[in-house]
């Protein structure tokens, strides 16, 4: 049989467990609004385009492939740049991949940048140094864009998938023409070949 105070101590009981309830969902609703807050998505995006030049050409081949494969570019009134000519007047070669050669992240990219954009025609150019994983053709993807001003976001205007098929091979991706506002002139756009790795042979 049930005496009266068992009663009253089930209802303390009940009320003790709504009020620790309650608490609960008040925490867990005050956490769920301050969420989004904690890394507020502009904030990120800020970061992933603030690139530290106005022409930024990328390339990536796949991970798993032990392959060094080679970016080379060349800006108007300037010497190509590659991993033997790092940097010149206008662009800077800021990673050199060689494969799974001394190779931290496991990824394959390579990534110049330019300081300025000065109109006129550009090149962009990929060369497969090495091929130790002995796959073939190696695909190549190559990205360009440009970020015109500090407080503009840089724009893709170009993007190619390339193979290459032998080690040596050397391949013009794009050549193309940005105008005194840096932007893409429209017709400029080819890859008729242009040699970049040797251009201190050339007489």
């Amino acid at each position: 049989m049930f005496g009266p105070e068992q009663f009253g101590d089930d209802d303390n009981g009940t009320v003790f467990r709504d009020v620790i309830m309650l608490a609960l969902a008040g925490f867990v609703a005050v956490v769920l609004i301050l969420l989004p807050h904690l890394n507020p998505p502009g904030a990120r995006q800020s970061r992933e385009v603030d690139s530290p030049g106005n022409v930024i050409v990328e390339i990536r081949w796949p991970d798993e492939l032990d392959a060094d494969v080679d970016l080379w570019v060349q800006a108007p009134g300037d010497v190509p740049v590659g991993y033997s000519n790092k940097g010149g007047l206008i662009f800077n070669l800021l990673r050199d991949d060689l494969g799974k050669r001394a190779d931290a992240t496991g990824m394959n990219y390579e990534v110049s940048y330019s300081r300025g954009i000065p109109p006129g025609e550009y090149t962009v150019n990929v060369h497969l140094y090495r091929n130790a994983a002995g796959v073939y053709p190696v695909p190549v993807t190559v990205v360009a864009s440009v970020k015109r001003n500090a407080s503009e976001s840089a724009r893709q205007i170009l993007a190619s998938r390339v193979e290459l098929k032998r080690e040596g091979q050397e391949i013009t991706v794009f050549r193309f023409k940005l105008d005194e506002r840096g932007r893409l002139v429209p017709g400029s756009v080819h890859s008729l070949k242009r040699p970049l790795r040797a251009w201190r042979n050339k007489s």
